[in-house]
């Protein structure tokens, strides 16, 4: 038997959101979903073949290609999280999603984000060591030391993340189940209910400037040793090798913030940002890292451009 407080949570809890995708460009969903599914098609076979092309090639197994395969994993889940709703949405097949899904999906997006953010930092620090510690290398970054890091970007993703599930499940939604956006995300979700939301916001605020906010400030201090340590060293050729071997790391940090953190400003800032603008922003740091991130490391990678060419 049903207890009253039953009943008032699933009638305060919409039963399921209507997600409208990008509001104001609905007569382009169709135009707009070819290169989104594009972008997906790429992001899947890209990462997918350089995690097999690590796992099968035992020259692959030092530190740096190892947190490249922990990349690969993050943006697959980050783009398969949000992507093939956005599609269904796009081609008018199914708009509508659970509430226990909408978390869900919220959770394993934002869960994936914070991981990609860990793990850029712990690959600018492995850079950090290669260069300006090289002697010591092989001692920092051994393979449990690795494995240690990568179970330490679950944990921390996890327990940021997990308080949002109780902070959302709480508010009252009065009816409001009409998203205009492509996908669950916490803010989204949270503007819909019909009490004070100032716990989320300044949970959600707190949260991005301590974890991805403090990501980027270590991955600056450390790329500016890093440059200390270029210019010292005495030969042309030494100070290009060691820039070279940076270079990948650098364009995937920028492709993978600079959207991110767009579109977290323009949601808390730019109130005169058209809406349509807000979601494309959001979609783009959830596909563009994704597909960009194994095109970059083969392009710039020797060693794994041989090897991808190998097995392809």
């Amino acid at each position: 038997q049903p207890t009253m407080a039953d009943i008032n949570q699933t009638s305060l809890q919409p039963p399921s959101f209507l997600l409208l995708g990008m509001v104001g460009l609905e007569d382009l969903h169709s135009w707009i979903s070819i290169p989104f599914c594009l972008m997906y098609i790429t992001a899947l076979i890209g990462n997918f073949t350089l995690l097999f092309v690590i796992a099968v090639e035992r020259s692959l197994h030092e530190p740096m290609y190892l947190f490249l395969a922990m990349l690969a994993v993050s943006d697959l889940v980050l783009s398969s999280s949000t992507v093939p709703k956005a599609l269904s949405i796009f081609w008018s097949l199914s708009k509508e999603m659970t509430f226990h899904a909408c978390l869900t999906q919220m959770f394993f997006t934002h869960l994936s984000f914070i991981a990609e953010s860990t793990i850029l930092l712990a690959m600018a620090m492995d850079r950090y060591v290669a260069i300006c510690n090289p002697l010591r290398y092989a001692t920092v970054f051994t393979h449990s030391a690795v494995a240690r890091i990568g179970l330490a970007a679950i944990a921390r993703s996890f327990c940021v993340m997990f308080p949002t599930i109780f902070l959302l499940r709480r508010l009252p939604f009065c009816g409001h189940s009409v998203m205009p956006h492509t996908y669950c995300e916490h803010m989204g979700i949270a503007r819909l209910a019909c009490a004070d939301i100032s716990a989320n916001i300044w949970y959600g605020f707190a949260t991005t400037l301590l974890s991805s906010g403090v990501d980027v400030v270590l991955i600056g201090v450390s790329y500016i040793l890093i440059l200390r340590a270029v210019f010292r060293l005495s030969s042309k050729a030494a100070q290009l090798k060691a820039v070279g071997t940076c270079s990948s790391h650098v364009c995937v940090i920028l492709i993978f913030y600079t959207p991110a953190f767009f579109s977290f400003f323009t949601h808390r800032f730019g109130h005169n940002v058209p809406h349509h603008v807000h979601i494309l922003l959001a979609n783009l740091y959830v596909i563009l890292p994704p597909m960009l991130n194994p095109i970059v490391y083969t392009v710039k990678n020797k060693l794994i451009r041989e090897k991808v060419s190998q097995v392809l």
